[in-house]
């Protein structure tokens, strides 16, 4: 009996250091006890990233925890303070401050960038005879010329939606009906399945947001003869002006179907943070965020992308403690 109160005693004591080595620091002064970070759906990269970010935080600055979540759903949940920050992309929080698209008629006043994180991409993938044959050569030919194009793009509330349907309406004047009107089709599906339905001649073009080395966009080309098309300048501005988007540029070498360079919508993923927490908490949290951004890029690779210079988003609001930190940081 002696020697087992010992050996319970013995674990208690190692436990107890245990938790000592990963308690995480008392909140400061004016700080709130915890955060609540909302990331995505199970299974995907941000909820694996939301995870890392939560150990990190808890570990380095305060006690954190991490939630599923999803790009609109956390914007609107840092702005009534549901939550205090999570992954959306930059361009929605454009949108949600103005009260459009996803957020009409309840303009966002409590939301802002944290830090912008990686780069998004967005893919308008033709199927090379359907261009040939209607001489397109760029996005907006499709709608100058009235084609009856056959279309795909992933699911209404992903980022991928949000911005392929913002581009149309800001930059083209063309919604969902327009195209239909024009005598084409307009379906969502996911990642694999659009690249089936092009595969399969079932649609002509799929638009989809994603990195900018996409496995998904080698895959197509490896199955499909297609074409990558270039955005319009004046739509690049348009969508630009209205939700801060960047005009990013597809390079020739990364795909086969890319000879020379595509322009195209540029956007980030970014976290949203509450900005009524306080400046100091802020500047802590993006200077943990940096100083751990290796370690980050084992839970998802495009974290490698984070630079100061970058981070600060040129057309929507930032925390002002992000901004000091990211200043600082060049």
């Amino acid at each position: 009996m002696r020697r087992l109160v010992v050996s319970l005693f013995a674990l208690a004591l190692v436990v107890g250091a245990v938790s000592a080595v990963f308690a995480a620091p008392a909140p400061k002064a004016g700080w709130p006890s915890q955060l609540k970070f909302m990331a995505g759906p199970p299974g995907g990269n941000w909820f694996a990233l939301g995870n890392a970010f939560a150990d990190m935080w808890s570990r380095e600055v305060l006690q954190t925890t991490s939630s599923s979540g999803g790009g609109v759903a956390n914007i609107i949940n840092a702005d009534t303070k549901k939550g205090d920050l999570g992954f959306s992309v930059t361009s929605l929080l454009g949108a949600a401050i103005k009260g459009e698209q996803d957020f009409l008629g309840r303009p966002v006043k409590n939301a802002v960038v944290m830090a912008n994180l990686y780069t998004q991409y967005t893919y308008f993938i033709m199927r090379k005879d359907f261009a040939q044959k209607h001489g397109i050569t760029k996005l907006g030919d499709v709608f100058r010329k009235k084609v009856p194009v056959r279309m795909a793009t992933l699911k209404p509330g992903t980022a991928s939606e949000f911005v392929v349907k913002s581009l149309f309406m800001k930059g083209y004047g063309v919604t969902y009906k327009d195209i239909k009107k024009m005598g084409g089709s307009v379906e969502f599906a996911s990642y694999d399945g659009g690249a089936d339905l092009l595969a399969d001649n079932h649609i002509d073009m799929f638009a989809f947001s994603v990195g900018k080395v996409a496995s998904i966009v080698m895959n197509i080309e490896s199955n499909t003869n297609v074409v990558i098309l270039p955005v319009d300048d004046d739509a690049l501005k348009a969508l630009s002006d209205a939700y801060g988007t960047e005009t990013f540029t597809i390079n020739p070498g990364i795909y086969k179907s890319v000879t020379k360079p595509v322009k195209t919508v540029g956007d980030y993923t970014c976290v949203v943070i509450r900005k009524d927490l306080p400046e100091n908490l802020v500047y802590e949290l993006c200077k943990a965020l940096w100083k751990n951004k290796d370690n980050l890029a084992k839970a998802v690779q495009d974290m490698k992308e984070l630079n100061p210079k970058e981070a600060i988003p040129k057309g929507v609001p930032a925390h002002p403690g992000a901004v000091r930190f990211w200043k600082e940081a060049k």
